[in-house]
């Protein structure tokens, strides 16, 4: 049960810093407390260079995943562990394409159960993440991806659709023996790049759906937990369920400095944890809301099955990435700059503001163990509209085969577009590979490159 003292406690210092406009000196002192000398020397190996999304962004030698049975067995990712509420995330950056089939052999050996994604595949002219996981045929994509290199395939079953969120059964097959395993991927939709959700409303449903599937349990694999970085936004995420686990426990005490301090034991575990100050106060939004929801439910079962459906990213003109950023603190100058120009022209169409977190789809649908079928839809959705019934007049028949068919058409030009930024993307790296090759081997010959 949880202790209204404790909460209390909690409110009071997040009052005390909102009353004194003290976020970023607060969260300047994590940064400064929270950077620690801890070696990563795996990570910045010239082998493994390229296997690292961002420079700045590495997993400690003592915290990494160690893959087997593959030619690396270096992947970012990192093994965070709250030990007090026996909880185990995996922290990961967003999967490259070359490191995905790498991702997938991880999910494998670490027996992971759930996977939390909580960025989009592109924002803000960048892509973020690889298309991990098969997206399905009826959305342009494919319904199963085969990762020869380490034997496994990946088979999308089911799908279900939410304002904010969606969720995914995918198959796991090791090719070799025929054994499989199903995996459960939570996809939330509207968390910006750097930024929050505009409520803690939305993402509390949220963090209710991925709990009440039992990817969180310690009887199961630890649940890998990924944004672009795999620090700010997966940070927030493990920082929250955490302390509303230590809430739930009576774990807090009833002084002050819990969360830095659970934060701060964190970023021991993966450098960075929690990117802005406007992530540690979202966070301390989120702490507050769900306790108090956790005192309101009183033992009440806080996931309704709900109908409301995320609105198809098909109506997104899909942007025209540059480079991929190698440096986190890079991207994030650029990323501000981006949003300022477009905060200006008021021109942003996408839906990373998160402008919709106040509707009623709030309290979650939570998948069961294993995940249910999606719900059938009422009509409404656009992605999951029932076949016309001979109730139907023609007219109505015919104005419903055009909006599917246009739907359509902008699904697949949508998946083509972003099959060949991806495939621009990875040009550009291999060039930076080898430009950054031809450098070394300069540097090793400087006679040679004096007489040429």
């Amino acid at each position: 049960m949880t202790d209204s003292a404790q909460i209390e406690a909690i409110e009071k210092e997040y009052k005390e810093i909102e009353d004194s406009r003290a976020w970023n000196q607060v969260y300047q002192r994590i940064r400064d407390e929270g950077t620690f000398d801890l070696s990563c020397t795996e990570a910045r190996k010239s082998v493994n260079r390229n296997l690292n999304r961002y420079r700045d962004v590495l997993p400690y030698d003592r915290t990494r995943i160690v893959l087997t049975d593959t030619n690396t067995d270096y992947i970012n990712a990192s093994l965070v562990k709250a030990e007090c509420v026996n909880r185990s995330y995996v922290l990961a950056q967003g999967p490259l394409s070359h490191t995905t089939p790498h991702f997938w052999l991880m999910i494998w050996q670490q027996k992971i159960k759930g996977v939390i994604m909580l960025n989009k595949i592109i924002e803000k002219n960048q892509i973020k993440c690889h298309q991990y996981w098969p997206l399905g045929e009826s959305e342009g994509g494919e319904d199963s991806i085969v990762f020869s290199t380490v034997g496994l395939k990946v088979d999308l079953l089911s799908v279900s659709r939410h304002t904010h969120y969606n969720y995914s059964t995918l198959r796991l097959t090791k090719t070799s023996s025929g054994e499989n395993r199903l995996i459960l991927h939570f996809h939330y939709t509207t968390w910006p790049d750097f930024g929050v959700p505009q409520s803690p409303e939305a993402f509390y449903k949220f963090l209710n759906v991925v709990r009440a599937s039992g990817v969180l349990e310690p009887d199961v694999g630890p649940a890998v937990v990924h944004c672009s970085a795999g620090i700010g936004r997966s940070g927030t995420f493990c920082l929250v369920d955490t302390i509303l686990m230590m809430l739930s426990k009576g774990l807090c005490g009833s002084g002050q400095g819990k969360v830095v301090d659970v934060l701060l034991n964190m970023r021991r575990q993966r450098m960075g944890l929690i990117q802005t100050h406007d992530q540690l106060r979202f966070s301390y939004q989120a702490i507050v809301y769900g306790a108090h929801k956790l005192v309101e439910v009183n033992g009440k079962d806080p996931c309704e099955e709900s109908s409301s459906e995320e609105p198809s990213l098909a109506d997104e003109s899909p942007p025209q990435p540059p480079p991929r950023t190698d440096s986190l603190t890079r991207s994030m100058i650029e990323s501000q700059l981006t949003q300022e120009l477009q905060d200006g022209t008021g021109t942003d169409t996408a839906p990373e503001d998160d402008e919709e977190d106040f509707d009623e789809d709030s309290r979650g649908s939570a998948p069961g163990r294993p995940l249910p079928e999606p719900p059938q839809s009422d009509g409404s959705g656009p992605d999951t509209s029932l076949s016309p019934t001979p109730d139907h007049n023609n007219a109505t028949c015919s104005e419903g085969d055009v909006r599917r068919r246009k739907r359509m058409e902008q699904k697949v030009a949508t998946a083509a577009k972003v099959k060949a930024m991806q495939e621009r993307q990875r040009a550009n790296e291999l060039w930076h590979e080898k430009k950054r090759s031809s450098r070394s081997g300069a540097e090793e010959t400087p006679a040679k490159r004096v007489r040429l």
